[in-house]
């Protein structure tokens, strides 16, 4: 019970790659544990600093029960000045716990399981919201760490894409991603400097931008049918918001925050426009609505961070893959 393993960002990336269907598996797995109320999933803390306003470092302590029974807190970081030093907007470590003594047993580079439980998250739910795996025009708003991710997942769940779109305000990063969408992955993209010319005739749109405030704003942007993942959360105005299908992952957690749907809530005085969670899609409570836009937005579970963690630690446990280190607790007995 006194082990206790660290796992660094490489072997994450690693087991990540190679598992990506068993995480997706996981994440539906966990959504489902977390509605039937076999989670803890506290508010998020926030961090911030004075003279750094975009900045922060976020807590988001949790415990998930089910066939999991662990607690844990992932500390992760977003500094969005790091983008023009060319290395990562955010960093991550996740602590995990040990649910009979509370005592930690391991420690894990978390960016990249962050990274890839937002992915997974964003594909199941547009399988979920779709009825399938296949789009004739995918657009990835955001040519960053998480949108290479999320389109990794796509990839890993054999979606069928005929189109990939890509839009970014820096032309080097829609270069460098649709390069590696072609090369790498395999699909048929094009980049698109105009975001109205990127958004229109997708069946899907993923929006994975560090936008502080909403920069999409017209009613009219989104149509019947259209599939919106808004996992940035904060691109999109209330106006479009009150006029589609909203689904969220959690309500309570995501109605915070300065959210889009928390923007209309503060507009509007009402949460009349949210439908449901992606767990009552799931379960077949709540259907897609094909007569409006349908907006995914995910304000990003701890539950799901701990899921993905310990897949990655009894990964990395059985694959010899985990750096052990001896005598990390100084005293294990009381005399």
């Amino acid at each position: 019970m006194f082990e206790f393993s660290v796992i660094g960002g490489k072997t994450a990336r690693d087991i990540i790659g190679r598992t990506r269907q068993q995480i997706v598996a996981e994440v539906r797995e966990t959504y489902l544990t977390h509605h039937a109320g076999e989670s803890v999933n506290p508010n998020s803390y926030f961090l911030r600093f004075p003279d750094k306003p975009d900045s922060r470092i976020i807590a988001l302590p949790a415990y998930l029960g089910g066939k999991t029974d662990v607690a844990g807190i992932k500390w992760i970081s977003s500094f969005p000045g790091n983008i023009d030093k060319s290395f990562p907007r955010a960093s991550a470590a996740l602590l995990l716990n040990d649910y009979e003594t509370g005592y930690p047993f391991a420690c894990l580079e978390a960016s990249q399981i962050s990274a890839a439980r937002t992915a997974a998250s964003a594909v199941l739910a547009a399988e979920q919201l779709t009825g399938g795996r296949s789009a004739r025009r995918l657009t990835i708003v955001g040519a960053g760490i998480i949108a290479r991710n999320i389109l990794e997942f796509f990839t890993a769940q054999e979606w069928a894409v005929e189109e990939l779109v890509i839009h970014d305000r820096l032309p080097e990063y829609n270069k460098a991603f649709a390069e590696y969408a072609t090369s790498s992955l395999g699909y048929r993209t094009t980049t698109e400097d105009d975001l109205t010319a990127a958004l229109t005739g997708s069946d899907v749109v993923v929006l994975a931008t560090t936008a502080g405030e909403p920069y999409i704003t017209d009613p009219a942007t989104f149509t019947a049918g259209q599939v919106v993942l808004n996992v940035s959360l904060r691109d999109i105005g209330p106006e479009i918001i009150l006029g589609a299908q909203n689904i969220l992952d959690d309500i309570g957690h995501c109605m915070t925050a300065n959210t889009s749907p928390h923007l209309a809530e503060q507009k509007y005085g009402h949460r009349d426009f949210i439908d449901g969670t992606l767990a009552d899609v799931i379960l077949g409570d709540v259907r897609p609505d094909r007569d409006r836009p349908v907006i995914f937005s995910p304000f990003g579970l701890g539950v799901l961070d701990l899921a993905v963690g310990m897949h990655v630690y009894r990964t990395a446990r059985e694959s010899g893959e985990s750096v052990d280190v001896p005598e990390f607790f100084g005293e294990t007995r009381r005399w």
